[in-house]
């Protein structure tokens, strides 16, 4: 059964805003990022952890997988889940991503960003997240962002905080950082069509 607003997710984590485990598919989206299975993977800004506990499945047993949020409650449920679960490869990480990642640089292949990004542009602090982003990720790595369209719409964010993949190519090739893949139609069903787009960069 889906959830809605204010019930928690099935996993019983607690998160600050709506859970995207309710309408977007964290295996169909990682999927989509044709993974080779080993990687150091990180779902920053992981909420509840959803898709970081989805990677741990789909990655082999030596893959890393970070899951990193500012929301303390949140993390410490992660902690416990892959307690639970005897997940040793799965490493949740309290940070407020724009300021600092306690991660060294060059380390991380693929950091998956899903309904987060939205925050950093409402909080005029995109250049700093790309930048923390981009220090650690190795040579060659990539940054996913899966997001809402900029498009009035009755879920998500206000369209002043939204971002077309335009915008975010812009602002990504002034960090150096070029446009590998872009999935333009994503996400759920609405009226307008579908509700996401998924787009890859390269550092």
């Amino acid at each position: 059964m889906a959830n809605t607003t204010g019930m928690l997710p099935a996993n019983g984590h607690r998160i600050q805003g709506r859970s995207s485990e309710s309408f977007l598919n964290a295996h169909d989206i990682i999927m989509e990022l044709d993974l080779k299975g080993n990687e150091v993977f990180m779902d920053a800004g992981c909420g509840d952890g959803h898709a970081a506990l989805e990677a741990v499945e789909i990655l082999d047993d030596d893959a890393i997988i970070y899951g990193v949020d500012i929301y303390e409650p949140s993390i410490e449920d992660l902690q416990k889940a892959a307690d639970e679960k005897g997940y040793d490869n799965l490493i949740p990480i309290c940070a407020d991503i724009p300021d600092h990642i306690d991660l060294d640089d060059d380390v991380v292949d693929i950091i998956l960003l899903i309904n987060v990004w939205h925050g950093f542009k409402a909080t005029r602090r995109m250049d700093e997240a790309i930048e923390e982003l981009k220090r650690i990720l190795k040579p060659g790595g990539k940054i996913a962002i899966m997001d809402y369209k900029k498009q009035e719409a009755k879920h998500g964010p206000p369209i002043t905080v939204r971002s077309s993949p335009e915008d975010l190519e812009e602002v990504f090739k002034e960090h150096g950082m070029s446009l590998f893949s872009l999935n333009p139609d994503c996400g759920e069903d609405i009226p307008q069509g579908k509700s996401h787009y998924l787009i890859v960069f390269q550092k």
